[in-house]
């Protein structure tokens, strides 16, 4: 085997275990959003699990349940974003930039 590329399979075995740590800690990240002027707060992990969602007494009206529902969709949608937005820059680091589909 050349040296070029017993490099490159070094340099994949790296990339490799250094993204399966990735995964391994994703379940301890967490993003937080939320909706309604603070309404409606939600914590997600990385592994897209809802760790807490609060919700201010003000913000449940029985003749407005659509709003209720409405603020905690905003609210976890935009916490998932920012913690696939948070993997997504750890991935680059260790790929280099390179975009790799599928992983996060």
């Amino acid at each position: 085997m050349s040296k070029g590329l017993a490099g490159m399979m070094k340099q994949a075995q790296m990339i490799q275990q250094k993204m399966a740590k990735l995964q391994e800690e994703s379940a301890n990240r967490t993003a937080e959003a939320t909706a309604g002027g603070g309404a409606v707060t939600v914590v997600v992990s990385g592994k897209n699990e809802i760790k807490t969602l609060l919700i201010k007494p003000e913000a449940v009206d029985p003749n407005d349940v659509e709003m209720l529902q409405d603020l905690v969709t905003a609210a976890v949608n935009e916490a998932l974003k920012k913690v696939h937005a948070e993997m997504a820059a750890e991935m680059a680091k260790i790929t280099g930039g390179m975009n790799i589909p599928g992983l996060f």
